[in-house]
């Protein structure tokens, strides 16, 4: 079931170095969210602080809250891998397991979580496959490894797999930065059928597919080199390409700078 995100007054630190300050806003379910901006401005740190992925990092931490529907993730007791159940993530280069067959990629995250009957775990490689629009490609070599599909191929096997744990939001940093535009305007087109299911939250340097695939659009900013990342606006992706509120938004969709 997709579920809302609610983001208030979020502030990430790399060490000492503040990234992103100050962030506020509301992701709503079945929907799909962009985040636009120049390089180096907080989009991918963001994005990571939305699964606690951020903390992986060395020195990586938060304040502010991110609740989910009505639970913080941040919240005492929470444990960071459940969040991450709940939260996938689909990363800017494919990235199957390599020494795995593609059967066993999509069902790594099943195994791993134990959330699963043996007898239903096909049903659900050949489901999350489906939702991935990769079964009709593969249903013949299930076998064979994941690292022999195309780069394509293995981006939506990488959305098969984190699919197939059912999380109730799906993050993408960059799905299509390494693909070709064949395989780029597929995931775009797998993007727009999974949102009927998920909260997507996808992060993009391609504002043409900003515009194409969402629903909202934030813009992230930064005032100078080494100030933190903030956001500038957020608001219906049609409204923000064509009247934003803010000059600096209109400044860099028109490409006057970014």
């Amino acid at each position: 079931m997709a579920k809302r995100i609610d983001v208030s007054g979020l502030t990430a630190y790399y060490g000492s170095h503040k990234a992103i300050e100050d962030i506020s806003m509301t992701v709503e379910p079945r929907s799909v969210t962009a985040f636009i901006g120049p390089s180096g401005c907080g989009k991918s740190t963001f994005l990571r602080t939305l699964n606690r992925m951020h903390e992986v990092t060395s020195g990586g931490r938060v304040e502010g809250k991110v609740l989910l529907d009505d639970e913080d993730l941040y919240g005492a007791g929470i444990d960071p891998v459940s969040v991450r159940r709940e939260v996938g993530m689909v990363f800017q280069r494919p990235n199957p397991f390599p020494t795995m067959s593609i059967f066993d990629n999509v069902a790594a995250g099943l195994r791993l979580n134990g959330s699963y009957k043996k007898s239903e775990l096909g049903d659900i490689v050949e489901r999350s496959l489906k939702g991935a629009n990769l079964w009709n490609e593969v249903k013949d070599r299930l076998n064979k490894p994941g690292s022999g599909l195309s780069g394509g191929q293995q981006q939506r096997l990488c959305i098969a797999r984190a699919i197939a744990v059912e999380p109730n939001v799906l993050l993408m940093d960059e799905p299509c930065s390494a693909l070709d535009p064949i395989s780029t305007l597929a995931i775009e087109d797998l993007i727009g059928e999974l949102k009927e299911r998920f909260t997507i939250v996808i992060v993009t340097h391609n504002m043409q597919q900003a515009a194409r695939v969402s629903d909202r659009t934030a813009f992230f900013n930064l005032a100078a080199v080494g100030q933190p990342g903030k956001l500038i606006e957020i608001d219906e992706t049609e409204r923000i390409f064509s009247n934003p509120s803010v000059q600096a938004t209109e400044d860099y969709i028109s490409g006057r700078f970014g």
